[in-house]
């Protein structure tokens, strides 16, 4: 899907980190175009598609970054790892500003991130590498079935030796699901190892 120093582009916006480990800090967003997983609840449907969204050169997207002056720079989709991520993770390194991924895990890894946060789906479940890498793990809960695929991503996380001692474990209600608020509430009461992770930036009504 890329080609070169060109990646199909959403959009690319400087806000806040509004969800995870990492909620509240300033943040450039580049959000990739593309993405396979389909989640039905996704809100960014409008990036499943790579067609319609422009090619855009690595150079500019580092530019973005550049003028913000972020605490850290979020490449997200879409899914991201559908498109080679080396020359861009590459032209970032001299700004020195983490480079944060979030991503599915569907695809192989490419680029070099000081945080990766993967959000694995039951219907597509994420690439064994991933698991072993991650920093941080976030799954989307819905109903009781998406709480066992939690856990069961987060035992495999620790088996395949992911950083030490382990990557930090969160549960996000999905969107307007009171279900999935009651049942992430309830894990989180019960499984004091994990963290609930909300979509603050919606409740601020910033991107």
């Amino acid at each position: 899907m890329s080609k070169g120093g060109l990646l199909r582009v959403m959009e690319q916006f400087h806000s806040i980190q509004g969800e995870g480990v990492h909620t509240g800090r300033s943040a450039v967003f580049l959000r990739l175009a593309g993405c396979s997983v389909g989640c039905p609840w996704c809100d960014t449907k409008a990036s499943w598609s790579a067609h319609g969204h422009p090619l855009v050169p690595v150079e500019h997207l580092v530019e973005t970054v550049r003028q913000a002056q972020p605490a850290l720079v979020v490449i997200t989709g879409g899914e991201p790892l559908q498109q080679d991520l080396t020359s861009l993770c590459e032209a970032l390194v001299p700004l020195a500003i983490p480079r944060h991924l979030e991503t599915s895990g569907v695809a192989p890894l490419s680029g070099a991130f000081e945080w990766i946060t993967l959000s694995p789906k039951r219907h597509r479940p994420p690439q064994p590498a991933l698991l072993a890498c991650c920093h941080e793990l976030k799954v989307v809960i819905h109903e009781p079935a998406d709480l066992d695929f939690a856990m069961a991503m987060a035992a495999t996380c620790q088996a395949m030796g992911s950083s030490s001692p382990g990557p930090q474990l969160c549960v996000q209600p999905g969107a307007d699901s009171p279900t999935g608020i009651h049942l992430a509430l309830h894990h989180v009461k019960h499984h004091p190892q994990w963290r609930l992770s909300l979509q603050t930036h919606k409740w601020l009504g910033v991107q």
